[in-house]
């Protein structure tokens, strides 16, 4: 793959490992005690409030409200569902594109905090994709437009547009005839 391939914005350009930050970290202690580094608490509680919001107002409007408050980028006809969670350190490198769906109690991450290094990458949910009920997004994904994510999947790559994957790690799957995805 060419370079210029790796910056087109598809979700076949690179894996999402080409797209993460790394922050390597010092001391005894894993990562994860390194994160007041990057983020002050005060705003971490604020994300926090907002996240509670967006996981358990009722109304898509006040979801949306409340995603865009913590600065995510949120699209015209978004649903988000109840319980559902983005990144609560960094909800600013969530976007959700056109009339995706995001499933109940599903959880998208920007972060992972590791012994020696914390990694952050932006998730994108493309136009009209969907995520279903418990799904777990890592930090870099791309999911593309059209995609849908089985429920309770773990969606460690990038999710071609029109494909649908499932499974832990999740791999494309056949929707029975419909000519989307790829043979299991």
């Amino acid at each position: 793959m060419s370079d210029e391939d790796a910056t087109d914005g598809t979700p076949e350009s690179g894996t999402r490992f080409d797209r993460l930050d790394r922050h390597p970290t010092e001391g005894p202690r894993n990562s994860l005690w390194s994160w007041t580094d990057e983020k002050s608490v005060a705003r971490v509680v604020y994300n926090y409030l907002f996240v509670l919001l967006a996981r358990l107002a009722p109304s898509l409007r006040v979801k949306n409200w409340a995603l865009r408050r913590l600065g995510v980028t949120v699209g015209t006809g978004v649903s988000w569902g109840l319980e559902a969670t983005p990144d609560v350190f960094w909800p600013e490198r969530v976007e959700l594109r056109d009339d995706c769906i995001v499933g109940y109690d599903a959880v998208l991450l920007c972060h992972e905090f590791l012994q020696t290094e914390y990694r952050l990458g932006d998730v994108v949910v493309g136009e009209r994709a969907m995520v279903g009920a418990k799904a777990v997004v890592l930090p870099g994904v791309e999911i593309g437009a059209d995609a849908q994510v089985a429920a309770g999947s773990l969606v460690t790559e990038d999710v071609p547009e029109e494909t649908t994957v499932a499974g832990v790690p999740a791999t494309p799957v056949d929707r029975e005839g419909d000519g989307r995805g790829e043979s299991a």
